[in-house]
């Protein structure tokens, strides 16, 4: 029976460029949607820009630009980069939408009719010169504990401390320097201790990854506070509805982005977006996200489609974050590395297979090793995969008239091949792509092992063994029609190409169980190149160059990592 997914990533927040650290989740995502599609699912696959907040309003403010400017060149790159690393969205739409404002205002007036809105004054810091109420991340000075300085108004990089900007030692706003003082202002919260019951039993019910229930288990126990869901202006968002001068936060309008993004692509192909997200929806909901913003998606998030009666996610599936050569991504070092500048040098299918090759259900770190990057990529996939396809390809082309034999002359190694998709589906179903690459390598090298069994280039100097030659290198091609049908979830334009070679409309998963007899193929032409140290090398000194040209244009600013 097909299934019907809406799949999401996490937004990428509209003030900076993507990097490699981004591409992990998107990647990830993007073979799971593709993987579905092949099994015959219908699979939505939305995404968005994260375009409101205070560090945007400032950005453009810096720029000399408005808001509305900012968001549309940084969604512009964002989606090219997107698109030449082969992640295939159903919809990429920004949260400063009216489908956004619409489903957020609704959301917010469901939730304050229910109850769930409430209101008190706060205290917080004001920064008298530009006239505005400072996020904690504004506000620096030195740590009330390790007294280490210029330290952010939350937390401390140094001793790992948190606290209130209240507590911060010689606080000094990030904008204009000025010193802070203290200002009353009534906020609106989303009151989520009165979730606390259905969110225990909600994430204990399978929804998510053991560690990260077991994480939520600790904040339980520190008890669920009130979430402050307002911001004062000046700030760029949406009104909440009927206030004056009172805006929702960014972290409100964010996954509700999500929503909106879909409604979009609703709303242009005709797709019933009630199905989707009524409270008794019978299709799939699963949201990708990087572990460090589990505590919103795992417990805001589903409280508030509880509280405004929508459907809560089948799951949530958080992964690690990336490191390089064993360290955080480092400026520096020039392991801090843009999407942009990796395009310029490499070929995207090879991060997206390195990727796959680290990846699982855990929500374990990954570390993406330059060098063993570049052996494993030459290793498995020039070496192994490609190479089954150029070293048998000649021969047919050359002397059997670009046709396959007419029958498989080993049936029980083709079966063995295919009969492995099964477990192959399992793995990737289950976003168990480390394991998956391992049991397609595993048939890559058998295949291999036949070919060198046989020798074909040694059977074709011998006048009364053409017709094996023939055999074995066309068993070969069939061989690896299974391998780049497993691998098409995770290389995607390889797949094209080797389409166009098989001369077949594509590769599918469910096609494998007649193999190609008595077909013509096209001429080879080469698949993927070897990575080359040199490669590699100027990837990094390019990463150097781009974040010393956007510090010289930006000096004394932070360049956006997250």
């Amino acid at each position: 029976m097909q299934r019907k997914i809406l799949v999401t990533s996490a937004l990428p927040y509209a003030n900076g460029e993507i990097h490699l650290g981004h591409l992990l989740e998107y990647i990830q995502s993007d073979i799971w949607v593709r993987f579905q599609k092949m099994m015959g699912n219908e699979c939505h696959y939305v995404c968005a820009d994260d375009a409101h907040g205070t560090p945007i309003m400032l950005k453009a403010d810096e720029l000399d630009i408005t808001p509305e400017e900012l968001i549309k060149g940084v969604s512009e790159r964002h989606q090219m980069d997107f698109k030449d690393f082969a992640i295939n969205f159903s919809q990429y739409h920004s949260t400063h939408s009216d489908e956004n404002r619409e489903i957020s205002a609704n959301i917010f007036n469901k939730l304050n009719d229910a109850g769930y809105i409430k209101t008190r004054t706060i205290s917080q810091a004001f920064d008298p010169e530009k006239q505005m109420f400072l996020p904690d991340r504004f506000i620096k000075g030195d740590c009330p504990k390790c007294g280490a300085t210029d330290q952010y108004g939350d937390n401390c990089e140094v001793c790992g401390a948190t606290y209130s900007p209240t507590e911060l030692k010689n606080a000094k706003s990030a904008i204009s320097g000025a010193i802070p003082i203290t200002k009353d202002s009534e906020h609106y919260f989303f009151d989520l201790p009165q979730f606390e019951a259905q969110l225990k039993e909600w994430t204990h019910s399978g929804h998510l990854q053991d560690e990260i229930s077991n994480k939520l288990a600790e904040w339980f126990e520190q008890g669920l506070q009130q979430w402050d869901i307002s911001r004062d202006a000046p700030y760029f968002g949406f009104q909440i509805p009927g206030v004056e001068n009172k805006y929702f936060y960014v972290w409100l309008d964010a996954p509700i982005g999500y929503m909106a993004s879909f409604k979009k692509l609703c709303n242009e192909q005709s797709i019933d977006f009630d199905e989707y997200f009524n409270k008794d929806s019978k299709t799939e909901l699963y949201h990708f996200i990087g572990k460090d913003i589990v505590y919103f998606h795992a417990l805001f998030w589903p409280a508030i489609l509880m509280g405004a009666e929508y459907r809560t996610p089948n799951a949530i599936f958080a992964h690690g974050f990336l490191t390089v050569n064993g360290q955080k991504m480092s400026k520096s070092r020039g392991t801090f590395i843009q999407a942009r500048t990796y395009l310029e040098n490499l070929n995207p299918e090879c991060l997206r297979y390195y990727y796959a090759y680290k990846l699982s259900s855990k929500i374990d770190d990954i570390d993406l090793n330059l060098e063993d990057f570049k052996q494993r990529v030459n290793s498995d996939l020039v070496g192994k995969v490609v190479n089954i396809a150029s070293r048998s390809t000649g021969f047919i082309v050359k002397k059997f008239n670009k046709t396959l034999s007419a029958y498989v002359i080993k049936q029980d190694l083709y079966n063995e091949f295919v009969a492995q998709g099964d477990n192959i589906s399992k793995l990737y179903e289950a976003r168990n792509y480390n394991q998956a690459m391992r049991e397609i390598m595993k048939l890559a090298d058998k295949a291999n092992q036949y070919i060198d069994l046989h020798k074909p280039w040694q059977m074709a100097k011998e006048v009364n063994k053409q017709t094996q030659v023939h055999d074995v290198t066309s068993l070969a091609i069939n061989l690896f029609r299974v391998l780049m049908t497993y691998l098409k979830p995770v290389l995607p334009v390889m797949a094209e190409y080797v389409e166009v070679f098989l001369n077949i409309d594509t590769l599918n998963w469910h096609d494998l169980k007649h193999p190609l007899t008595n077909h013509k193929i096209n001429k080879f032409k080469p698949l993927m190149s070897r990575i080359e140290g040199t490669q590699i090398n100027q990837v990094i000194e390019s990463s150097k160059q781009n974040i010393q040209i956007i510090e010289k244009k930006n000096p004394g600013t932070e360049y956006n990592s997250n």
